[in-house]
C-alpha cells in the first residue's frame, strides 16, 4: 500500500503540468531572491543621489520585476517539458496574459510614484488645485494603461487589431449612442478637472444642498452632506451645474442688523454707532478698508443698524468664535450707553363701531 501511494505521489509531481507549476513556482523564488540580492545593491546606489524617488522606484517595483522574471522562466522551461502542442499553446497564453498584467502593474506603480512625488513639490502644495488635478490625472493614466494593455494583449494573442478597429467602426454608431452617458461623464470630468470649480475636500453648495467633496472619479462626484449622507452626482450633469465653493473664500463676512427701540436718543444712537464700529475696527482679523456700520431704516417696531464687516480668516470654526464674541460685545455697547434692543412688536387699536376707542 505504502509502495502504491509513493508510486502514484512520484506520477503525479512527474506529470507535465506539475512540473510546470514547480517551474513556475521556482521561478517565483528564484526572482523573488534575485531582486533580493540586486535590492541592496540598487538601493545603495540610489542612496548616493540627493532624490528620493530613485528609492521609492526600487521599493515599488520588487514584486511585478519578480512576478516577470518568474513568467519568463516558466516559458523558457514549456517546450522542454514535452507537452502536447494544444498544452504549450495555453501555457503560452497564459504566460502572456500574466506578463502583460504584470506589465500593466508596473505602469500603475509608476502613475502612483509621479503622482506621489509631484504632490509633492512646493508648486502642488501652494496650489490645492493642481493636486486635485494630479489626482484626476493618475485615474485617467490609469484607464490609458487598461486601453493601451488590452489591445497589445489582444495582438500578442493573434486577433487582428486592425479588423477589430475595422468592426468598431461599422458598429462605432451603435456603441456611441449606447456610450453617450459615459462619454459625457468623461468629459464632464475633464471640464471639472481644466477648470477647477472645486477639489477633494472643499465644502460647497450644489444644486439645493451643501456638503464636502469625497472624491472626483472619473464617472461621477461624491457629497459628504451635513447630515453625514453621501450624494452621487454624474460629472457630466455636475459640469453644467451652479457650484458655489465656501473653500474659494480668502476671508469670511459677518452681517447683522441690530435693532433698538424707537425709544433710543439721538444722543444714545450715535454713541451705539460709533461703539460698534470701534468693536469691529480694533479686532485684530478684521478686514479694515470695509466696515459698515449705518443706520439702515426705521422700522416698525426698531431703529435698525446695519452692520457689514469682514474677517481674514477662512477657518469656519475660528469665524464662529470671531462672530460670538463680536455680538456679545454689541450687547454691551447697547447697555452701555442706556438703551436695549428691540423685540418685534405691534400695537392694535380696537375701534368701537363710532369710531372711538374701545375701553
Amino acid at each position: 500500500m505504502g509502495e502504491d501511494m509513493i508510486a502514484h505521489f512520484q506520477a503525479v509531481i512527474t506529470h507535465p503540468w506539475a512540473i510546470a507549476l514547480e517551474v513556475l513556482f521556482g521561478g517565483l523564488i528564484a526572482g523573488r531572491l534575485l531582486v533580493v540580492i540586486l535590492r541592496p545593491l540598487l538601493v545603495g546606489a540610489t542612496s548616493r543621489t540627493a532624490a528620493t524617488w530613485d528609492d521609492q522606484l526600487v521599493a515599488r517595483m520588487a514584486n511585478p520585476v519578480s512576478l516577470i522574471l518568474a513568467v519568463q522562466a516558466f516559458r523558457i522551461a514549456v517546450p522542454l517539458l514535452g507537452l502536447d502542442d494544444r498544452a504549450v499553446k495555453v501555457a503560452e497564453i497564459s504566460a502572456t496574459i500574466a506578463t502583460t498584467s504584470a506589465v500593466m502593474w508596473i505602469a500603475f506603480r509608476g502613475i502612483d510614484l509621479a503622482r506621489g512625488i509631484l504632490e509633492t513639490r512646493s508648486w502642488a502644495i501652494n496650489r490645492p488645485a493642481s493636486r486635485s488635478m494630479l489626482a484626476i490625472s493618475s485615474r485617467f493614466g490609469k484607464v490609458t494603461v487598461v486601453v493601451i494593455g488590452f489591445i497589445v494583449l489582444l495582438a500578442q494573442l493573434g486577433v487582428s487589431v486592425g479588423s477589430l478597429i475595422a468592426g468598431l467602426g461599422i458598429g462605432g454608431l451603435a456603441i456611441a449612442l449606447g456610450a453617450q452617458k459615459t462619454l459625457e461623464n468623461l468629459f464632464g470630468t475633464l471640464s471639472i478637472g481644466v477648470d477647477q470649480p472645486m477639489r477633494e475636500g472643499d465644502f460647497v453648495k450644489v444644486q439645493d444642498f451643501v456638503g464636502t467633496v469625497e472624491k472626483i472619479g472619473l464617472r461621477s462626484t461624491r457629497f459628504r452632506t451635513l447630515d453625514r449622507t453621501v450624494i452621487t452626482i454624474p460629472n457630466g450633469q455636475l459640469a453644467n451645474e451652479r457650484i458655489e465653493s465656501f473653500a474659494a473664500r480668502d476671508r469670511l463676512h459677518l452681517f447683522q442688523i441690530v435693532s433698538l427701540v424707537h425709544e433710543t436718543t439721538s444722543a444714545q444712537l450715535r454713541g451705539v454707532l460709533a461703539d460698534l464700529e470701534a468693536i469691529l475696527r480694533a479686532h485684530p482679523k478684521i478686514w479694515r478698508d470695509s466696515v459698515v456700520v449705518k443706520l439702515a431704516k426705521f422700522a416698525e417696531s426698531s431703529l435698525d443698524i446695519e452692520v457689514r464687516a469682514w474677517f481674514l480668516t477662512t477657518d469656519w470654526a475660528e469665524f464662529q468664535g470671531i462672530r460670538q464674541e463680536t455680538l456679545i460685545a454689541f450687547v454691551e455697547a447697547v447697555e452701555k450707553n442706556g438703551t436695549r434692543l428691540a423685540r418685534p412688536a405691534r400695537t392694535v387699536h380696537v375701534m368701537q363701531p363710532g369710531g372711538s376707542p374701545a375701553a
